[in-house]
């Protein structure tokens, strides 16, 4: 096989695994462009080659196995390290967990999203760890490390554009919201409740319909949101199903559930313009 049918079929796979195209038309290229009787190209793990790690330099190996000790004795030791050490430590990693999916983004989308992903539950875990280490315990402060968490969630998602970061910095940033109501507000009924929660969700629907002409996944995260966000003063009456009573938070939450199905189906037409 020549080099430019080989530069050819590697673009194709980096078609497949990116969505650009669907997967029968990737197949249909492949078919054309592959040599009778060579057969797809071999699979792997993370985008590394069955061929890669057959004919792998045992200095390779010796240089994962040496990253990998470190990593595991910063951890075992981690309690034992000074302040500046621990943040110092914590931010190489963000940085190298980061950085390496960043670079990794284009040609291995799949690996980057979990590079992406251990770095931002590290972030959020190692924070609240920190804090409770060094006897912080405000819930002010520890939700306001939350809410910076989710800022860097949904930037993350922005600059990748993967649409699961973007949702989970709104779905935290929402549930923050949440706490803000509960220990702020001095009387909740369910009148204040649900005026507190479905103006939002009718925001988000209408910003969802505003951008979804510009980007497609950030109209289909609005919407996704403003479909959680429907349902958040019933989700939020279940867990205070005394004050509010059971039957008529179940009530609620049928006749919500009904609505929007019926919303969701008469604009069926214009909104599944956002997501296909």
């Amino acid at each position: 096989m020549d080099d430019r049918r080989k530069i050819i079929i590697r673009e194709i796979e980096q078609w497949r695994k990116s969505k650009l195209l669907p997967e029968h038309y990737c197949d249909f290229l492949l078919n054309l462009y592959l040599e009778e009787g060579s057969g797809k190209p071999s699979g792997g793990f993370l985008g590394i080659s069955t061929d890669t790690i057959r004919n792998s330099n045992w200095k390779i190996w010796v240089l994962f196995v040496g990253i990998l000790a470190a990593i595991s004795l910063a951890a075992l030791n981690f309690t034992a390290f000074d302040l500046p050490m621990q943040i110092a430590v914590s931010l190489l990693f963000l940085f190298l967990c980061y950085a390496i999916g960043s670079l990794q983004r284009s040609k291995e989308p799949v690996r980057a999203q979990i590079l992406f992903g251990m770095a931002s539950l590290f972030l959020l875990f190692i924070g609240v760890f920190m804090l409770k280490l060094h006897q912080i315990h405000a819930p002010v402060i520890v939700v306001s490390y939350v809410v910076l968490c989710s800022l860097v969630w949904l930037l993350t998602g922005l600059m990748a554009r993967f649409m699961l970061f973007q949702l989970s910095g709104w779905v935290v940033l929402v549930f923050c919201y949440g706490w803000l109501l509960h220990y702020q507000l001095d009387s909740l009924n369910w009148a204040t409740l649900e005026l507190s929660w479905v103006p939002l969700s009718i925001l988000f629907g209408w910003l969802g319909w505003m951008l979804h002409e510009r980007s497609k996944q950030i109209g289909t995260v609005f919407l996704m949101l403003s479909c959680i966000v429907w349902f958040m003063p019933e989700l939020y009456g279940m867990l205070y199903a005394e004050l509010y009573g059971e039957q008529i938070v179940q009530l609620a939450l049928v006749g919500k559930i009904f609505f929007e199905a019926g919303i969701l189906f008469g604009f069926r037409k214009k909104w599944i313009e956002w997501v296909a």
